[in-house]
């Protein structure tokens, strides 16, 4: 590691927190619209999410 001059300071620019949230979003997104498709499409079954959660549907 080395210490950064003031110019060096001022090209630094963040955005992987913006980018890793959008991509949990997506994600969270995906599940969420599978458990929903399962449910509305199909006459009976059962889907266990992480956590424990467990839900069955006839």
């Amino acid at each position: 590691m080395r210490m950064l001059s003031d110019v060096e300071m001022m090209t630094l620019t963040g955005g992987e927190v913006f980018t890793i949230a959008a991509v949990m979003a997506c994600l969270a997104a995906a599940i969420v619209a599978v458990i929903c498709y399962r449910l509305f499409m199909s006459k009976s079954g059962s889907t266990t999410l992480p956590g424990g959660f467990k839900f069955t549907w006839a």
